[in-house]
């Protein structure tokens, strides 16, 4: 009889502590804010060591969780290239924190002029997350490591001049994104190794900073994107990518991939380089798409057409996948008993 009441009491005891961690559990959810928000900037935490896979793989969004809302985390680090301490922007994507195994192509979005590492998140900007998280959802861009750098050079964020993303007198900031900022998120997030699975692109002098910084650095990224950009900057023909990109060997200009976007209210001088700039790229036989949509230069036109970039992104994402994956599959074939 005794036995019989102590297992009684277990069970109930074990009953009330099941429903005590749903309780919670559902309370948790509910305190969700229904438009993202910054945290406290935080260390991020070391990254477990997956294994490289011999083929990439990319995640689908994982099913369960695609009505969790995205969120960003302002992070910081130190570093040498600028000397002081830096910031930048992460949006883990969904399922991140359940597969330890899983990893992650890497997409960067530079800001323009008087921008900041959280203009591309803020509502009244770029209020880029439901998008992307659209994205993952109807499988047009797979789930990523979205990073926004801080592209502002010593000097700081200002409405009197743009970022320089360039390395220059105040600071080698194309240096500081292109290479060693590559090289912090590789050490704290679980990203997939090879350029191919690297895109950078970016706004108005942002979009220009994306390709500069990107041409100079062809060995982190293969995938460019351009909302509005300049491709002539007066620091000369080092910086404008409309020169610049003619020093690139063979190889470098066959992994390329280059999106280019302008509104048609845009000043006519960018409309005129953005021409010349696809036309030359096509005759070095550059893979790449420009269009001129509807709209000015505005927030408006660069949160609606940033679908249209991230889509591109995803469609290299997989064919790069598929490229990658197919001397592995005609290996594994010719091992194929007859």
């Amino acid at each position: 009889m005794k036995y019989k009441q102590a297992g009684i009491i277990a069970a109930a005891v074990s009953l009330a502590l099941s429903s005590l961690a749903c309780s919670q559990i559902v309370s948790t959810k509910a305190q969700q804010p229904n438009a993202p928000q910054p945290s406290t900037p935080q260390p991020s935490s070391p990254q477990p060591n997956a294994p490289e896979p011999s083929a990439p793989q990319l995640n689908p969004t994982p099913g369960g969780i695609t009505d969790a809302p995205l969120s960003y985390k302002i992070e910081t680090y130190n570093s040498k290239v600028m000397g002081g301490s830096r910031t930048y922007g992460v949006a883990l994507p969904p399922g991140y924190e359940q597969d330890p195994t899983q990893r992650y192509p890497v997409v960067f979005l530079l800001h323009g002029g008087h921008g900041y590492p959280t203009s591309w998140f803020e509502n009244q900007k770029g209020a880029v997350l439901p998008t992307i998280k659209r994205l993952y959802t109807e499988g047009k861009l797979p789930p990523s490591i979205i990073i926004t750098p801080d592209g502002n050079d010593r000097r700081g964020s200002s409405a009197y001049w743009d970022p320089q993303y360039i390395d220059g007198p105040n600071g080698k900031v194309a240096t500081a994104i292109g290479d060693e900022l590559v090289k912090i998120i590789q050490s704290r997030y679980r990203t997939l190794p090879t350029p191919d699975f690297w895109a950078m692109g970016g706004l108005s002098s942002g979009g220009w900073g994306a390709l500069n910084v990107g041409l100079h650095h062809v060995n982190n990224f293969s995938i460019l994107f351009s909302h509005s950009g300049y491709v002539r900057d007066k620091s000369g023909p080092q910086n404008s990518p409309i020169v610049y990109v003619r020093k690139l060997n063979a190889e470098q200009r066959r992994r390329l991939r280059i999106y280019l976007d302008m509104g048609q209210s845009d000043e006519r001088s960018m409309l005129n380089q953005n021409r010349q700039f696809h036309q030359l790229l096509n005759q070095l036989k550059i893979t790449n798409v420009y269009h001129v949509f509807p709209g000015e230069h505005s927030w408006s036109f660069w949160r609606e057409h940033v679908a249209d970039s991230l889509t591109y992104v995803g469609e290299q994402f997989q064919k790069a996948q598929q490229a990658q994956s197919a001397p592995r599959q005609d290996l594994e074939g010719a091992k194929q008993p007859n």
